[in-house]
């Protein structure tokens, strides 16, 4: 039997907007298991940005409930929900969120200062996550000393540093080329091949196909949800002899 990882049962967020009420969710209900691999798509509009925020503890619903590994979170105080964040989500943002200033490898630590980790934890598990993601010559390199590739596998490294039950990975290669989109798809692919959930959020459909199941919301409500039958994949390239 599939574990369930994340519940949420008729989940509503309204927004105030001058003397209108915007119903970004209406009752949405959703459900997703260890080790799948979700994309999550939606026109502007739709309620996928909103959704994304809750499932990320960036916010809570008006009404409805959230269970994370088992945990109603929906209803938790901004400090609870700061610690669920940095304990149980790992972020992949579009736009890399790194610190200009520090190397690859405190960024990729910087979440373990926050978890009260020891310098030589946090030292030893970054380079583990870097070289995971084959960045293990660039530890010392700033990001502008990086590509657009590389600070997304980065980000990626930070997004795992935690072994966090989620990975929320929001557009994360509507910044780069497709030549480069095509490798952090790959190292996605490789990420949940050992074993890790992953939440794609993305209004690409290219991408969108390297999940192995498509949810789709509309006016706030889930309009499609299925497994996808034609799973993009990417060969990893073999070492030459």
């Amino acid at each position: 039997m599939q574990e369930e990882i994340i519940r949420i049962q008729g989940l509503s967020k309204h927004y105030k907007v001058g003397m209108e009420v915007v119903k970004a969710l209406r009752g949405v209900d959703l459900s997703i298991y260890r080790n799948e691999y979700v994309a999550l798509m939606g026109p502007s509009g739709s309620g996928k940005s909103t959704l994304m925020n809750i499932l990320g503890c960036l916010d809570t619903p008006t009404s409805g409930s959230y269970y994370l590994n088992g945990k109603d979170v929906s209803k938790l105080p901004d400090n609870e929900l700061a610690e669920i964040r940095n304990r149980e989500i790992g972020f992949v943002f579009q736009t890399f969120n790194l610190l200009p200033r520090s190397t690859a490898l405190d960024n990729v630590a910087l979440p373990l200062i926050y978890a009260g980790q020891n310098k030589f934890i946090r030292r030893e598990r970054a380079l583990k996550v870097l070289d995971q993601v084959g960045l293990s010559d660039r530890t010392h390199h700033r990001p502008n000393e990086l590509s657009g590739g590389q600070r997304q596998r980065v980000a990626v490294a930070r997004a795992l540093i935690n072994n966090p039950s989620i990975i929320l990975a929001d557009e994360p290669t509507g910044n780069l080329d497709s030549k480069t989109s095509i490798e952090i798809m790959g190292l996605l692919q490789d990420i949940h091949a050992a074993g890790n959930t992953i939440i794609l959020v993305t209004h690409e459909e290219d991408i969108a196909l390297h999940a192995h199941r498509i949810v789709r919301l509309l006016d706030g409500e889930v309009s499609y949800d299925q497994v996808n039958e034609s799973i993009a994949t990417i060969e990893q390239p073999t070492q030459a002899s």
